[in-house]
Protein backbone atom coordinates (compact mmCIF):
# COMPACT_ATOMS: atom_id res chain seq x y z
CA UNK A 1 0.00 0.00 0.00
CA UNK A 2 1.39 3.39 -0.94
CA UNK A 3 0.48 6.89 0.12
CA UNK A 4 -1.62 7.33 -3.01
CA UNK A 5 -3.78 4.31 -2.12
CA UNK A 6 -4.00 4.85 1.63
CA UNK A 7 -7.47 6.44 1.65
CA UNK A 8 -9.10 3.18 2.75
CA UNK A 9 -6.87 2.92 5.86
CA UNK A 10 -8.57 3.49 9.21
CA UNK A 11 -7.91 2.98 12.89
CA UNK A 12 -8.14 -0.79 12.53
CA UNK A 13 -4.84 -0.70 10.64
CA UNK A 14 -3.11 0.38 13.85
CA UNK A 15 -3.78 -3.01 15.46
CA UNK A 16 -0.48 -4.60 14.49
CA UNK A 17 0.34 -7.52 16.75
CA UNK A 18 4.08 -6.87 16.50
CA UNK A 19 3.40 -3.59 18.25
CA UNK A 20 2.96 -5.54 21.48
CA UNK A 21 6.74 -5.46 21.77
CA UNK A 22 6.29 -1.76 22.53
CA UNK A 23 3.63 -2.44 25.17
CA UNK A 24 5.90 -2.24 28.24
CA UNK A 25 7.41 1.00 26.94
CA UNK A 26 3.92 2.45 26.64
CA UNK A 27 3.14 1.40 30.21
CA UNK A 28 6.25 3.26 31.34
CA UNK A 29 5.11 6.36 29.46
CA UNK A 30 1.69 6.23 31.10
CA UNK A 31 3.03 5.68 34.62
CA UNK A 32 5.60 8.45 34.21
CA UNK A 33 2.77 10.83 35.08
CA UNK A 34 2.81 10.65 38.91
CA UNK A 35 -0.95 10.40 39.35
CA UNK A 36 -1.10 7.40 37.04
CA UNK A 37 2.06 5.84 38.43
CA UNK A 38 0.92 5.91 42.04
CA UNK A 39 -2.59 4.92 41.03
CA UNK A 40 -1.12 1.67 39.75
CA UNK A 41 1.54 1.12 42.41
CA UNK A 42 -0.84 1.75 45.31
CA UNK A 43 -3.91 0.11 43.77
CA UNK A 44 -5.90 -2.11 46.13
CA UNK A 45 -7.67 -3.83 43.22
CA UNK A 46 -5.72 -7.07 43.44
CA UNK A 47 -7.57 -8.68 40.54
CA UNK A 48 -6.03 -6.15 38.17
CA UNK A 49 -2.43 -6.34 39.36
CA UNK A 50 0.03 -7.67 36.81
CA UNK A 51 2.30 -8.82 39.65
CA UNK A 52 -0.45 -11.11 41.00
CA UNK A 53 -2.45 -12.01 37.89
CA UNK A 54 -0.23 -11.46 34.81
CA UNK A 55 -2.43 -13.51 32.46
CA UNK A 56 -5.65 -11.77 33.48
CA UNK A 57 -4.01 -8.37 33.33
CA UNK A 58 -2.72 -9.08 29.83
CA UNK A 59 -6.21 -10.16 28.76
CA UNK A 60 -7.92 -7.03 30.07
CA UNK A 61 -5.31 -4.68 28.60
CA UNK A 62 -5.24 -6.34 25.18
CA UNK A 63 -9.03 -6.64 25.15
CA UNK A 64 -9.22 -2.88 25.72
CA UNK A 65 -6.88 -2.20 22.81
CA UNK A 66 -8.76 -4.71 20.65
CA UNK A 67 -12.19 -3.25 21.33
CA UNK A 68 -11.07 0.35 20.79
CA UNK A 69 -9.42 -0.39 17.44
CA UNK A 70 -11.51 -3.29 16.10
CA UNK A 71 -14.76 -3.25 18.06
CA UNK A 72 -18.15 -1.58 17.65
CA UNK A 73 -19.51 1.44 19.52
CA UNK A 74 -21.75 -0.83 21.60
CA UNK A 75 -18.84 -3.11 22.52
CA UNK A 76 -16.76 -0.08 23.55
CA UNK A 77 -19.63 1.15 25.71
CA UNK A 78 -19.90 -2.22 27.48
CA UNK A 79 -16.17 -2.36 28.04
CA UNK A 80 -16.16 1.18 29.41
CA UNK A 81 -18.70 0.09 32.03
CA UNK A 82 -16.44 -2.76 33.04
CA UNK A 83 -13.43 -0.47 33.31
CA UNK A 84 -15.44 1.98 35.40
CA UNK A 85 -16.32 -0.72 37.94
CA UNK A 86 -12.65 -1.65 38.21
CA UNK A 87 -11.54 1.98 38.51
CA UNK A 88 -14.06 2.90 41.21
CA UNK A 89 -11.70 1.87 44.01
CA UNK A 90 -8.60 3.53 42.55
CA UNK A 91 -8.15 6.81 44.38
CA UNK A 92 -5.49 8.30 46.59
CA UNK A 93 -5.49 8.27 50.40
CA UNK A 94 -4.09 10.73 52.92
CA UNK A 95 -0.79 8.85 52.87
CA UNK A 96 -0.41 8.91 49.08
CA UNK A 97 2.55 10.99 47.82
CA UNK A 98 0.36 12.56 45.12
CA UNK A 99 -3.42 12.92 44.71
CA UNK A 100 -5.04 10.73 42.07
CA UNK A 101 -8.39 9.38 41.00
CA UNK A 102 -8.92 6.84 38.22
CA UNK A 103 -11.82 8.98 36.94
CA UNK A 104 -9.64 12.09 36.62
CA UNK A 105 -10.17 13.16 33.01
CA UNK A 106 -6.73 14.77 32.76
CA UNK A 107 -5.03 11.52 33.79
CA UNK A 108 -7.21 9.46 31.47
CA UNK A 109 -6.44 11.82 28.60
CA UNK A 110 -2.73 11.33 29.30
CA UNK A 111 -3.15 7.54 29.21
CA UNK A 112 -5.11 7.75 25.95
CA UNK A 113 -2.51 10.10 24.46
CA UNK A 114 0.27 7.64 25.34
CA UNK A 115 -1.70 4.85 23.67
CA UNK A 116 -2.13 6.93 20.53
CA UNK A 117 1.58 7.79 20.41
CA UNK A 118 2.37 4.10 20.85
CA UNK A 119 0.04 3.05 18.04
CA UNK A 120 1.34 5.83 15.80
CA UNK A 121 4.99 4.97 16.39
CA UNK A 122 4.57 1.22 15.90
CA UNK A 123 2.50 1.72 12.74
CA UNK A 124 5.19 3.98 11.30
CA UNK A 125 7.73 1.30 12.16
CA UNK A 126 5.84 -1.76 10.91
CA UNK A 127 3.11 -0.43 8.62
CA UNK A 128 3.14 1.11 5.17
CA UNK A 129 3.58 4.85 4.50
CA UNK A 130 0.49 7.04 4.82
CA UNK A 131 -0.19 10.54 3.56
CA UNK A 132 -0.85 13.42 6.01
CA UNK A 133 -4.58 13.54 5.25
CA UNK A 134 -4.97 9.88 6.16
CA UNK A 135 -3.00 10.39 9.37
CA UNK A 136 -5.36 13.22 10.32
CA UNK A 137 -8.38 10.98 9.78
CA UNK A 138 -6.85 8.11 11.75
CA UNK A 139 -5.98 10.54 14.53
CA UNK A 140 -9.60 11.75 14.77
CA UNK A 141 -10.82 8.15 14.86
CA UNK A 142 -8.32 7.46 17.63
CA UNK A 143 -10.39 9.59 20.01
CA UNK A 144 -11.99 6.26 21.01
CA UNK A 145 -8.79 5.51 22.93
CA UNK A 146 -9.98 8.18 25.36
CA UNK A 147 -13.76 8.02 25.08
CA UNK A 148 -13.69 4.27 25.84
CA UNK A 149 -12.36 5.45 29.20
CA UNK A 150 -14.05 8.60 30.52
CA UNK A 151 -12.57 11.29 28.29
CA UNK A 152 -15.31 13.49 26.78
CA UNK A 153 -15.02 13.77 22.98
CA UNK A 154 -14.35 17.51 23.18
CA UNK A 155 -11.27 16.92 25.36
CA UNK A 156 -9.52 15.00 22.59
CA UNK A 157 -7.33 17.58 20.80
CA UNK A 158 -8.99 18.61 17.56
CA UNK A 159 -6.19 17.68 15.14
CA UNK A 160 -2.61 16.48 15.06
CA UNK A 161 -1.20 19.98 15.49
CA UNK A 162 -3.34 20.48 18.60
CA UNK A 163 -2.32 17.05 19.84
CA UNK A 164 1.38 17.92 19.46
CA UNK A 165 0.84 21.09 21.50
CA UNK A 166 -0.96 19.05 24.17
CA UNK A 167 1.79 16.40 24.18
CA UNK A 168 4.61 18.93 24.49
CA UNK A 169 2.84 20.57 27.41
CA UNK A 170 1.96 17.26 29.10
CA UNK A 171 5.59 16.12 28.97
CA UNK A 172 6.37 18.88 31.46
CA UNK A 173 4.35 16.92 34.04
CA UNK A 174 6.36 13.73 33.57
CA UNK A 175 8.27 12.81 36.71
CA UNK A 176 9.23 9.48 38.23
CA UNK A 177 10.50 8.60 41.69
CA UNK A 178 11.93 5.39 43.11
CA UNK A 179 8.73 3.48 44.03
CA UNK A 180 7.28 3.85 40.52
CA UNK A 181 10.66 3.34 38.86
CA UNK A 182 11.30 0.16 40.88
CA UNK A 183 7.83 -1.15 40.03
CA UNK A 184 8.42 -0.59 36.32
CA UNK A 185 11.94 -2.03 36.42
CA UNK A 186 10.53 -5.23 37.92
CA UNK A 187 7.88 -5.23 35.20
CA UNK A 188 10.24 -4.93 32.23
CA UNK A 189 12.65 -7.45 33.75
CA UNK A 190 9.67 -9.88 33.94
CA UNK A 191 10.12 -10.43 37.67
CA UNK A 192 6.39 -11.18 37.97
CA UNK A 193 6.88 -14.28 35.80
CA UNK A 194 8.34 -17.69 36.75
CA UNK A 195 12.13 -17.81 37.13
CA UNK A 196 12.84 -19.71 33.87
CA UNK A 197 10.94 -17.10 31.82
CA UNK A 198 12.51 -14.06 33.42
CA UNK A 199 15.97 -15.65 33.24
CA UNK A 200 15.51 -16.38 29.53
CA UNK A 201 13.80 -13.17 28.41
CA UNK A 202 14.26 -10.51 31.09
CA UNK A 203 17.31 -8.81 29.60
CA UNK A 204 15.85 -8.91 26.10
CA UNK A 205 12.62 -7.41 27.40
CA UNK A 206 14.53 -4.54 29.00
CA UNK A 207 16.54 -3.99 25.80
CA UNK A 208 13.50 -3.88 23.50
CA UNK A 209 11.50 -1.75 25.93
CA UNK A 210 14.33 0.76 26.18
CA UNK A 211 14.58 0.86 22.40
CA UNK A 212 10.94 1.87 22.05
CA UNK A 213 11.11 4.57 24.71
CA UNK A 214 11.64 8.23 23.81
CA UNK A 215 14.79 9.58 25.47
CA UNK A 216 12.84 11.59 28.04
CA UNK A 217 11.38 8.41 29.48
CA UNK A 218 14.69 6.52 29.32
CA UNK A 219 16.14 9.28 31.46
CA UNK A 220 13.30 8.99 33.98
CA UNK A 221 13.85 5.23 34.17
CA UNK A 222 17.67 5.63 34.23
CA UNK A 223 17.98 3.17 31.36
CA UNK A 224 21.25 3.47 29.42
CA UNK A 225 21.19 3.71 25.62
CA UNK A 226 23.83 4.39 23.00
CA UNK A 227 24.52 4.18 19.28
CA UNK A 228 25.55 0.52 19.43
CA UNK A 229 22.32 -0.49 21.16
CA UNK A 230 20.34 1.58 18.66
CA UNK A 231 21.96 -0.23 15.73
CA UNK A 232 21.06 -3.63 17.18
CA UNK A 233 17.52 -2.46 17.87
CA UNK A 234 17.15 -1.16 14.31
CA UNK A 235 18.38 -4.47 12.87
CA UNK A 236 15.90 -6.49 14.90
CA UNK A 237 13.04 -4.19 13.95
CA UNK A 238 14.00 -4.31 10.26
CA UNK A 239 13.71 -8.10 10.24
CA UNK A 240 10.39 -7.97 12.06
CA UNK A 241 9.08 -5.21 9.77
CA UNK A 242 9.81 -7.30 6.68
CA UNK A 243 7.83 -10.17 8.17
CA UNK A 244 4.90 -8.01 9.23
CA UNK A 245 4.51 -6.31 5.86
CA UNK A 246 4.08 -9.61 4.00
CA UNK A 247 1.82 -11.20 6.61
CA UNK A 248 -1.88 -11.74 5.87
CA UNK A 249 -4.27 -9.51 7.88
CA UNK A 250 -5.35 -12.31 10.22
CA UNK A 251 -1.74 -12.86 11.27
CA UNK A 252 -0.84 -9.19 11.21
CA UNK A 253 -3.53 -8.30 13.76
CA UNK A 254 -2.94 -11.30 16.03
CA UNK A 255 -3.54 -11.44 19.01
CA UNK A 256 -5.87 -8.42 18.95
CA UNK A 257 -8.32 -10.30 16.73
CA UNK A 258 -8.26 -13.26 19.13
CA UNK A 259 -8.94 -11.08 22.16
CA UNK A 260 -11.85 -9.44 20.35
CA UNK A 261 -13.35 -12.90 19.77
CA UNK A 262 -12.90 -13.65 23.46
CA UNK A 263 -14.51 -10.33 24.41
CA UNK A 264 -17.54 -11.00 22.22
CA UNK A 265 -17.88 -14.46 23.77
CA UNK A 266 -17.80 -12.87 27.23
CA UNK A 267 -20.50 -10.40 26.22
CA UNK A 268 -22.73 -13.18 24.86
CA UNK A 269 -22.30 -15.40 27.92
CA UNK A 270 -22.58 -12.62 30.51
CA UNK A 271 -19.06 -13.06 31.86
CA UNK A 272 -17.03 -10.18 33.33
CA UNK A 273 -15.21 -8.16 30.68
CA UNK A 274 -12.55 -6.75 33.03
Amino acid sequence: MTASTSASVDIRELAIGAGLLAGPANVIMQLARPGVGYGVVESTVDSGKVTLHPIKRARTTLSYLAVTTLGTDEERMLYRRGVNRSHAAVRSTESSPVPYNAFDVDLQLWVAACLYVGFQDTYRLFGTPLDPVTWERIYRESAVLGTTLQVPPDRWPADLAAFQRYWDSALEQVSMDDPVRDYLTDLIMLRHLPLPMRAAFGRFSRFVTTGFLPQRFRDEMRLPWDARRQRWFDRIMAVLRAFVRVSPPVLRTFPFNLYLIDLRWRIRTGRPLV
